[in-house]
């Protein structure tokens, strides 16, 4: 297995695990055993939890980041759809939480390198929307859209109802116009 395959390969199992179980939802024996390599494999690549938890997190981000695409090409309306559809495949697409916001709830737990980075995740979403929205927007401020985002995916996957994601959400995109 060629080594950019393994990091990859951890790097897909954590994140699986991650977003079911938060920070401490794996360990890097479970790691291992998922990929098919021993755990001493899993260390030279991320040589702590920390190390991992981070990348994983700047992965997470960086997709996150494309997939969203350059905000100031857009309209409010359509960056309001191109986020609500970044959670909403979260929860019916993955079945899973987003991850930086099961490490964000998780923050008086992690390192602060985790921290930093899901910090820096979230930063890039507000700054996205406040890019998109331009200085003469009147509608819900960028916080208020991603705290629903993040809120609507826990109720929704709490209460395994996920038809409750659009009915906590559903008058942003008819709301921005």
């Amino acid at each position: 297995m060629a080594l950019r395959d393994a990091k990859d390969r951890i790097l897909d199992a954590a994140e699986d695990r991650a977003r079911l179980g938060g920070y401490n939802g794996f360990s890097f024996r479970d790691l291992a055993d998922d990929v098919g390599v021993k755990s001493a494999s899993v260390h030279y690549h991320f040589p702590t939890k920390g190390d991992l938890a981070a990348a994983l997190a700047d992965r997470y981000a960086a997709k996150a980041r494309a997939r969203l695409g350059d905000p100031a090409t857009l309209t409010a309306r359509k960056a309001i759809e191109e986020i609500v559809s970044l959670f909403r495949d979260s929860l019916m697409v993955e079945d899973r939480m987003c991850l930086c916001g099961v490490f964000g709830a998780e923050r008086d737990m992690l390192p602060p390198e985790v921290n930093a980075v899901v910090a820096r995740y979230f930063e890039m979403l507000l700054r996205y929307l406040e890019t998109a929205f331009g200085p003469d927007w009147d509608g819900p401020s960028p916080a208020s859209i991603v705290s629903r985002l993040e809120g609507a995916l826990i109720l929704a996957r709490t209460l395994e109802a996920p038809e409750q994601f659009d009915s906590a959400i559903g008058d942003l995109v008819r709301s921005s116009g």
